[in-house]
């Protein structure tokens, strides 16, 4: 930006960068077949854990061996029942890198099927939620451009719906809905605007509930919807 740009060029620059553009969240693809339990990671998955790219080849036992001791029993299970079901794998939980580090992550999937429509697997992706936004950005955000306010409304709305279904804090919902917004090219006020409008559809109890939620977050801008 120019030396000379105003005050408002620059808080809507700011602005710019957090709401659907920027730099790309932190996020990789997973793929996971039932019959032979093979998984699939993009890149950026390996990279998550601490390996570099092509250098592993994932496995359940290796994929639980990154698991936070106390999430681990929670995610085996939720892999056992992804396996029992022929459901999607889905989860919010802790990894330990290959150096120790530890990420906070979510695994959102929805299933895959063959050509004859049977389900033969899930496939979906890792957000990781460990990085917090620049706090100059986010005040940018929440107080410098008055006209706004009824984007930021309906956003709130679909962040506390994400807070109350993945039991997210509020910046991490916001990453979530970011990510969405990044990765279909949708303006975020339009993305959330449609997650608002479809939560009626959503069956009315769990565990039905998560799994439609999902499916929800991962298709929505394959929809028509309210802009």
């Amino acid at each position: 930006m120019e030396s000379g740009a105003t005050a408002t060029e620059a808080a809507t620059h700011a602005v710019v960068q957090v709401v659907g553009g920027g730099t790309p969240q932190a996020t990789g693809s997973f793929g996971f077949w039932f019959a032979d339990q093979r998984w699939q990671w993009s890149d950026e998955v390996a990279v998550m854990h601490g390996y570099e790219p092509g250098t592993v080849t994932p496995t359940t036992e290796l994929l639980l061996s990154h698991k936070h001791p106390d999430d681990r029993a929670q995610v085996a299970e939720t892999i056992a029942k992804s396996l029992r079901n022929a459901e999607p794998f889905c989860s919010r939980h802790r990894i330990i890198d290959t150096t120790g580090q530890m990420r906070h992550v979510i695994v959102l999937g929805d299933t895959m099927t063959d050509d004859d429509g049977k389900v033969v697997g899930t496939t979906g992706y890792y957000v990781d939620l460990t990085e917090t936004f620049d706090e100059q950005r986010q005040e940018t955000l929440a107080n410098a451009l008055p006209e706004l306010f009824e984007a930021r409304a309906v956003i709130e709305q679909a962040k506390g719906v994400l807070m109350r279904v993945y039991r997210l804090n509020a910046e991490q919902a916001f990453r979530v809905l970011q990510w969405r917004s990044q990765e279909t090219n949708i303006k975020l006020r339009t993305l959330a605007t449609r997650l608002i409008a479809e939560l009626d559809s959503l069956p009315p109890a769990p565990p039905q509930v998560q799994t439609a939620f999902d499916h929800l977050l991962l298709t929505m801008h394959e929809q028509a919807g309210p802009e």
